[in-house]
């Protein structure tokens, strides 16, 4: 599961920069991709973020015990 947590890391950090990318309008839309390959890599990217946040509370060391001491 380390492997799925490092890719959904990964398309988390393309899916913040294309934002950024966006805000200047020259995110991954803009770059003539075709659209389905496009559409690919935002699902992707979601998925990834839905995953990290059902599993990542368990998996964090820093969220998981300093957390739970702290309260």
């Amino acid at each position: 599961m380390k492997g799925l947590h490092t890719i959904a890391f990964i398309l988390l950090i393309i899916g913040g920069l294309n934002w950024l990318l966006e805000a200047f309008g020259t995110g991954l839309g803009h770059w003539g991709l075709p659209s389905a390959l496009t559409m690919i890599v935002y699902v992707l990217v979601g998925l990834s973020a839905l995953y990290e946040v059902f599993t990542h509370k368990s998996r964090c060391k820093a969220c998981g015990s300093q957390m739970s001491s702290q309260m």
